[in-house]
């Protein structure tokens, strides 16, 4: 039995891995997180404020352990972010502190990069912009035929990190990507706030 999960558990691997390869508008957001999680270190906490994005990390990056994994649970409580990232850095100043937003979800709370660096709470936020609320929009578009209040635009989120002293760069390709994830690891160990803004 326990051999029989182990080998539903690869063929559920290779099947992600075969996703990861697909070719997308923007950076596939699978490959996106498979690369992001080697990188990030045992000492993170994950924070998941979102739909599809976040539904995507959900099953592409690892905890790192009990507790290190933070979301809204199944009800749809998009806004938690921010304030579970104040906890979780509260909590373990040591620790590097991902948000993994939706650019819908983040909308929420990204107002709190104010706090954060009045405070001086380095958390760091991943921002997956498909320009679109696309959780609503799938089921949307298909029942309704009406893409109605689901689109957004590709908007420069990192700014808002800016405006506030946090610092931050958006990104369209997975080698950019990298780039972005160390200069994020270096500004918040540093004690500064980092926004990545990936266009997916």
């Amino acid at each position: 039995w326990l051999e029989q999960l182990r080998r539903n558990d690869q063929q559920r691997e290779a099947n992600i891995d075969e996703q990861a390869s697909e070719e997308a508008g923007g950076m596939n957001p699978v490959k996106l997180f498979r690369t992001l999680d080697p990188l990030l270190s045992e000492q993170t906490v994950l924070v998941a404020d979102g739909g599809d994005f976040v539904a995507t990390s959900s099953y592409t990056l690892s905890a790192r352990a009990p507790l290190s994994w933070l979301d809204p649970g199944v009800f749809g409580t998009l806004g938690v972010g921010a304030g579970f990232a104040i906890g979780a850095k509260l909590v373990y100043p040591e620790k590097d502190v991902w948000i993994i937003y939706g650019d819908g979800s983040a909308g929420y709370s990204l107002m709190e990069y104010d706090t954060f660096v009045r405070h001086q709470l380095p958390v760091i936020s991943l921002i997956g912009n498909d320009a679109c609320w696309a959780q609503i929009a799938r089921d949307q578009v298909d029942f309704l035929n009406s893409d109605c209040a689901v689109m957004l635009q590709h908007s420069d989120y990192e700014m808002i990190g800016q405006a506030f002293g946090a610092k931050g760069e958006k990104v369209r390709d997975i080698d950019a990507f990298k780039d972005a994830v160390k200069n994020a690891l270096e500004q918040s160990r540093a004690g500064t706030p980092y926004i990545i803004n990936a266009v997916i």
